[in-house]
């Protein structure tokens, strides 16, 4: 990085912490919504009651706290970040929002974090029920991990999506903590078959791919918030690129690595002249569509692993230039409570376009805390925690 690049990642992270200082203030414990409402977020909307724990990105808020505690060793935002520990594990212990396969996001940020950082009992606990529970949407014979749902329910039986690919880590940890291999069994089952299926011989990827519950045949890929069936959702490729080399890192199976690499060579060469994608790589410059801020975040800290594993510094430039725009072109003002702006949740259904969204700021405020911290492990890793 050039000392123009160091300045601009220094003010980028001043600005982000400022941010976050004001959404501690605003919503404490509590959690905020996926994503903004014309750029802001407000209480997440839920039965139990506004700001409540459910949903699968509530986790992306403490992970924040607990980055901002890694960049400036501020010993408040520990003790808040610590403070999210009992409610994700009353969560997980009273089953409340727990039948999906983010199980991997919530409770790897949420609890695997404060018990490698502070040897928390309780978190501890809860990360190996969350494991426990991941355990239970395993369907056999594909060996599989079910993406949503009542496991029954017949939309939803035999499915799987990309963004599992980072959810597998909880399981690894709880092997190394455990020494009970039954869950990384699980985790690598479950990648190989996304490595054979969810890829396509071009080298995108499906966004959810079905396996008969009952023979393991592979039967179909989709989408669901990609474009078409056919194109290629950019978050979902994102998700390749950080998520293939994640299990590679874990597992030292060189397919995995291969995968990620045709993973990231396809981003790499469907980006717009900013380099931050649009919300499927089917569409470019001039398409009148809107960009994905978030994928190109997850596609930082992917690229940056990659050229890590495979000691290609190209991946980490190209990772350098992406960060570079968005902090340019993307990151949020003082008009929004979002650290990064211009995201898309799910451009089919309507919800969250060209808004921020928590996953899209945690993985940014990832990414700048990979570039003011050379050296950093990210909590994904299995030199993170454990």
């Amino acid at each position: 990085m050039t000392s123009r690049d160091v300045r601009s990642v220094r003010d980028a992270v001043t600005a982000a912490l400022r941010t976050i200082d004001t959404n501690l203030a605003e919503f404490g414990s509590l959690y905020p919504g996926d994503t903004t409402v014309e750029r802001r977020y407000r209480l997440r909307p839920s039965e139990l009651g506004a700001g409540a724990n459910v949903g699968w990105t509530t986790s992306f808020w403490p992970g924040m706290i607990w980055l901002a505690h890694e960049l400036t060793g501020d010993a408040r935002y520990e003790r808040q970040a610590a403070a999210h520990v009992a409610g994700f594990a009353e969560r997980i212990h009273g089953r409340v929002d727990v039948e999906t396969h983010d199980l991997g996001f919530l409770y790897t940020l949420s609890c695997v974090v404060p018990w490698s950082r502070t040897g928390d009992e309780v978190a501890r606990g809860a990360a190996l029920a969350a494991a426990d529970h991941l355990l239970t949407r395993v369907l056999e014979p594909a060996g599989i991990i079910q993406a949503w749902g009542d496991l029954q329910d017949p939309a939803q039986r035999g499915r799987t999506i990309i963004d599992s690919l980072m959810n597998t880590p909880l399981l690894f940890w709880a092997t190394r903590v455990t020494g009970d291999e039954r869950y990384a069994g699980a985790a690598r089952r479950h990648v190989l078959q996304l490595r054979d299926h969810i890829m396509r011989p071009d080298d995108t990827t499906f966004h959810t791919f079905y396996w008969d519950p009952a023979t393991g045949a592979p039967l179909r890929g989709e989408t669901e918030q990609g474009n078409a069936d056919d194109s290629c959702w950019a978050r979902g490729q994102a998700w390749g690129i950080y998520g293939f080399t994640l299990n590679h890192r874990h597992t030292g199976d060189p397919t995995l690595l291969a995968a990620a690499r045709r993973c990231a060579d396809r981003f790499l060469s469907h980006l717009p002249a900013d380099e931050v994608a649009y919300w499927d790589l089917i569409f470019g410059d001039g398409s009148g569509e809107e960009r994905d801020s978030s994928a190109a975040a997850i596609a930082v800290g992917g690229l940056h692993e990659l050229a890590a594993a495979l000691g290609e510094p190209s991946y980490a430039d190209a990772a350098d230039r992406i960060l570079a725009s968005l902090i340019a072109g993307y990151a949020a003002g003082d008009d929004s409570n979002a650290l990064l702006l211009h995201g898309v949740y799910d451009k089919p259904k309507g919800v969250g376009v060209d808004e921020g969204n928590l996953w899209g700021d945690y993985f940014y405020l990832e990414a700048l805390t990979r570039a003011a911290r050379p050296g950093w492990t990210a909590p994904w890793l299995p030199g993170a925690a454990g």
